[in-house]
């Protein structure tokens, strides 16, 4: 394992109680006067976390932060999923800084687009071209437009189950929050449900001929059963649809291949995000040639308007994609996020266990990504609950709203997670035992992100 920050071999923060915020409180206020939610992202928003958690955070190095206040964590949400290598990741830095002494952005291609497409490409071998983007949301879009110009439908059908794939009509217009979102938009997509195959079977039942595509991310809480994902590609193939994969999360995370490999599927086309540029902005839409070629300027095909954006291709984020995706090459990056993983998922669980608590905080997902399960004393997912976690591993020193693992994550900081853990869930039952959260939490529930009001 090469290019190691120092900080990774030092040990995690002291044990201490963190209940000072001041600093980031009083530029709270401020980013709610200016930003509409007070953050630019809304899971990174106020209502996602504790009153007694830290309202920015000002650096990291590896997997540990420091937020204003100068209060250390070790950190486990890592920008969103997006940095699976560790904050500030010194081959990453070096390759992105050289290319940002170099001009960022210019009135013709860099020779980087070709690299870093030629690289991402080796890597996800069952994609024939590539085009790049700044976010997922834009990827996904250029998917289902893609979808639409080569099948010539105008529907798309999505996993009710997978919560985010754009912030674009077309996604969001079948969730709670769909105020601005005409319903003439709204009726050209339509929902299925994760594992029941005859769910989507209903969706092509209704609508024949007009499903372009299918999209779903591969896995995310549980695992497909019964053969689930290989029945429904063979039924986007019997359909005449196309089978869209959303790896946003999954790819450079589960293999270096992505989830299709895992799961041996043949995607026409794919999205990809996050972790292949370790925090930097850069996302990718993946697939066949023949699909992807519709938004080329060769071929007598009707042009397709698909991905044209002036900060698509900065070469910043390319330099720092490249580097990120040689060390993967390279380096056991993926093994041991199932490693650390793996150790982690053993001690969460055996002090879930030892503070009479399995039955209401509960594991799911693959090593390589826990979520976890908050449930109340009537073994109802509870948000109360999540927040009196929340809170409590923050206060040791843990900012966990997943359990992500890097390549920067120690056994140290694995071993002084679960310590945290574990005492935060001696609270967890003391809260069970009185029959609410009432007496232990300081301030508000957390809320979900995708509710109709406020």
């Amino acid at each position: 394992m090469t290019a190691r920050l120092d900080r990774h071999l030092m040990e995690p923060p002291a044990t201490r109680e963190i209940t000072e915020f001041g600093r980031g409180d009083a530029l709270r206020e401020r980013a709610h006067r200016a930003i509409p939610g007070g953050a630019h992202t809304y899971a990174k928003g106020d209502d996602q976390f504790p009153q007694l958690a830290p309202a920015f955070i000002d650096r990291g190095a590896g997997c540990h932060i420091w937020d204003l206040d100068g209060n250390e964590y070790i950190e486990y949400a890592m920008g969103l999923r997006a940095v699976t290598l560790g904050h500030a990741y010194p081959e990453v830095v070096a390759a992105a800084m050289r290319e940002l002494q170099r001009g960022a952005n210019f009135n013709r291609p860099s020779p980087l687009e070709v690299e870093c497409a030629e690289t991402f490409l080796a890597s996800i071998e069952r994609a024939e071209m590539v085009k790049f983007t700044k976010d997922g949301s834009t990827a996904d879009t250029a998917a289902v437009k893609l979808a639409r110009a080569y099948t010539g439908r105008d529907m798309v059908a999505i996993c009710a189950d997978h919560p985010f794939y754009s912030y674009d009509d077309w996604a969001f217009g079948v969730t709670t929050m769909s105020a601005g979102i005409p319903e003439s938009a709204v009726a050209l997509t339509a929902t299925f449900r994760y594992n029941d195959i005859a769910s989507l079977q209903a969706v092509f039942d209704r609508h024949p001929g007009r499903i372009a595509c299918v999209m779903l991310e591969a896995e995310r809480n549980e695992p497909p059963r019964d053969g689930f994902l290989q029945k429904l590609q063979a039924m986007c193939r019997a359909n005449g649809a196309l089978l869209v994969l959303d790896e946003m999360i999954t790819g450079f995370r589960w293999h270096n291949g992505g989830a299709q490999v895992v799961h041996d599927l043949q995607p026409d086309l794919s999205t990809f995000g996050k972790a292949f540029a370790n925090g930097f902005a850069l996302s990718a839409l993946a697939g066949r040639r023949e699909i992807m070629d519709l938004g080329g300027i060769r071929g007598p095909h009707e042009r397709v308007f698909l991905l044209s954006t002036t900060h698509g291709a900065e070469t910043v984020a390319l330099a720092a994609a490249i580097a990120t995706m040689r060390i993967y090459q390279r380096e056991p990056v993926i093994e041991h996020l199932y490693r650390q993983g793996e150790r982690l998922r053993r001690g969460l669980e055996q002090a879930a266990s030892a503070a009479g608590v399995q039955d209401h905080f509960k594991l799911s997902g693959r090593s390589c990504a826990l979520l976890y399960g908050t449930l109340g004393p009537d073994a109802k997912p509870s948000q109360p609950f999540r927040t009196l976690f929340l809170q409590e591993t923050i206060r040791r020193g843990v900012l966990a709203p997943s359990f992500m693992p890097t390549y920067s994550h120690a056994d140290a900081d694995i071993d002084r997670t679960i310590d945290v853990v574990a005492a935060a869930l001696t609270v967890y039952r003391q809260a069970l035992d009185h029959g609410n959260t009432d007496p232990f939490l300081v301030g508000p529930s957390v809320k979900p992100v995708y509710r109709k009001f406020n």
